[in-house]
């Protein structure tokens, strides 16, 4: 075998690697991570593609799925159960988790009937109950909104279901009366928190700031893991900011303008922005005001959804999405095949830090 045909076998058992771990990859990532041309990634996808071992997609490629091309000399596996699974969004954050749900069914026979809702009880109890009328599923894969004052009816209404349950991305309280029933898969954001602000001290910030998407259930996990690292580190923790700055925000330049404001008061040089749209809102900002990322202000995003189209491309922390629906599925079978012998699990899975230009000025390959 020739030098070269090892290194293309490498390489592209490498990029499978990536696929496999997150379920969907980017071509400008991927050159990055293996140290060659976007064109030499298009040419290893390309190749993939055509034995049927992933999907291109536009930008980059996907697991195969069942829109893709059938991988050749395999049968479908027979259908053994059919899932409901209820998700508040199908735009954001949310479709890489429900295809890799899909993936981890279509390998174990299951089929999936999705139904969106949003981050609203009531709508998710109107599709919840839908999906349970029909009398089509085994079992529920569901995100359902857990804030405010009825938390623990939805809980209570959740656990008493007809069928096995297990939520995504979401977890009960620490004890409730339907303890033993309800199961749970998601991203440890508060770990993911602590890695970006370790990974901004590594670079010298000492005083880092937080801003946390309003309303967002993810943010009582983020300001968890920022209270642990700050502690650890012996660094202060006062410059938390909760409030969207999108550009659809009304006013959100002199939101921004207040923030960097105070950033200069206290001598804040680095922020971890919750979500994506918002860290590129204030990096535009940050263009327009002469304020140079990451020599003035260093920014972490927390969500990797479109962080890589900023200037500069935005370090981000990137929950294991695909993993989580992946996991949400294999649990779900695993509780339908033994039952209540099965002792109930919770399962937190890590997140990635993914460094790019906006906290370093080289970041590693």
């Amino acid at each position: 075998m020739s030098t070269d045909r090892m290194f293309n076998l490498q390489r592209r058992e490498r990029l499978m690697e990536e696929l496999r771990r997150h379920g969907a990859v980017r071509v400008k990532e991927l050159a990055q991570i293996l140290g060659v041309s976007e064109l030499t990634v298009r040419r290893d996808i390309t190749a993939l593609a055509e034995n049927n071992l992933l999907t291109k997609v536009h930008g980059g490629a996907t697991l195969p799925t069942q829109l893709g091309p059938e991988p050749r000399r395999q049968r479908p596996a027979p259908t053994r159960f059919t899932i409901g699974m209820v998700v508040p969004s199908l735009d954001y954050y949310w479709p890489s988790i429900v295809t890799g749900a899909r993936n981890a069914a279509a390998s174990l026979g299951v089929h999936i009937q999705l139904r969106g809702s949003s981050y609203d009880p009531d709508e998710d109890r109107r599709q919840i109950t839908r999906l349970i009328e029909s009398q089509q599923v085994q079992g529920l894969l569901l995100a359902p909104s857990l804030e405010g004052d009825g938390v623990d009816e939805m809980i209570g209404w959740i656990g008493n279901l007809p069928v096995p349950t297990i939520l995504v991305e979401r977890q009960t309280p620490r004890w409730t009366p339907t303890l033993r029933q309800l199961e749970w898969v998601r991203s440890d954001h508060s770990l993911g928190l602590e890695m970006a602000v370790r990974h901004l001290h590594q670079h010298g910030h000492h005083r880092i700031g937080l801003v946390l998407s309003k309303g967002s259930p993810t943010s009582a996990h983020l300001a968890r893991g920022w209270a642990l690292a700050c502690a650890d580190l012996g660094l202060p923790d006062d410059m938390v900011i909760r409030g969207t700055v999108t550009l659809d925000v009304p006013g959100h330049r002199e939101i921004i303008a207040d923030l960097l404001h105070r950033c200069r008061r206290s001598r804040t040089t680095a922020l971890i922005v919750h979500g994506d749209p918002d860290a590129m809102s204030i990096a535009q900002y940050c263009a327009e005001q002469g304020v140079s990322i990451p020599d003035d202000l260093a920014l972490v995003s927390y969500d990797d959804e479109v962080a890589h189209l900023a200037e500069p491309a935005l370090t981000a922390v990137r929950p294991p999405k695909g993993q989580v629906g992946r996991v949400a599925v294999e649990l779900m079978v695993a509780r339908l095949l033994e039952g209540r012998r099965r002792p109930s699990q919770r399962v937190l899975i890590t997140p990635e830090l993914v460094i790019r230009e906006s906290s370093t000025a080289r970041p590693p390959r």
